[in-house]
Order: C-alpha cells, then structure tokens, then sequence
C-alpha cells in the first residue's frame, strides 16, 4: 500500500532543513502510520537528498507525524540549484512511499 492511501501531507523549510508532516485522514490509521513510517525509513527513503539526521516527532491529538530532515536542500533556497528550492515537492515524493 502506498502512503497516501492513508495520508496527506504538508512540507515546509528553513534554511537547509526541510520538514514533511504526514497526517492521517482517520484517527483509526495513526497507529499504523507510527509504526510504518519511521525516521529510519524516510532517511532511507531519501538517501539520495537528506544528508543529515532526520527526526520524527510525533502528534497523537492530531494523529499526525512530523519529520524534521536536516541537510536536506542542498544548502538552502539562497544556495541551491535545485528546481525545487524549498524542497515542496518532497511530501508529493514522501505519499508514494510504499508501507
């Protein structure tokens, strides 16, 4: 199944630090999102991006997760050459991750 049968997601950044929010449509789904999508897995999701730690945090009352990925812009918006500065599009890559 992938993640976005269960979840949608908001990014945002700051600096070189980009951080993904997965939130699950129904309550009844957090759990398997916590135990699915650990930090582990999105930093091996996105090996080839995130060159520092990634942390999770979690948001039981909302039934979300948060992931913080530091070192993940390739230097920040100022910096990098990337299409995609401020790294948007990494929740749209985060929903097709398989669970």
């Amino acid at each position: 199944m992938k993640l976005r049968e269960i979840a949608h997601s908001r990014t945002g950044d700051k600096g070189n630090t980009s951080n993904i929010s997965v939130i699950a449509y129904s309550m009844d789904d957090y759990e398997k999102l916590k135990s699915a999508v650990t930090a582990e897995k999105v930093k091996a999701y996105f090996s080839d991006i995130v060159k520092g730690e990634v942390v999770r945090y979690e948001l039981p009352a909302i039934g979300a997760l948060n992931f913080v990925m530091y070192g993940a812009l390739g230097g920040g918006v100022t910096r990098s050459l990337a299409l995609d500065m401020h790294g948007k599009g990494l929740s749209s890559a985060m929903m097709n991750m398989d669970i």
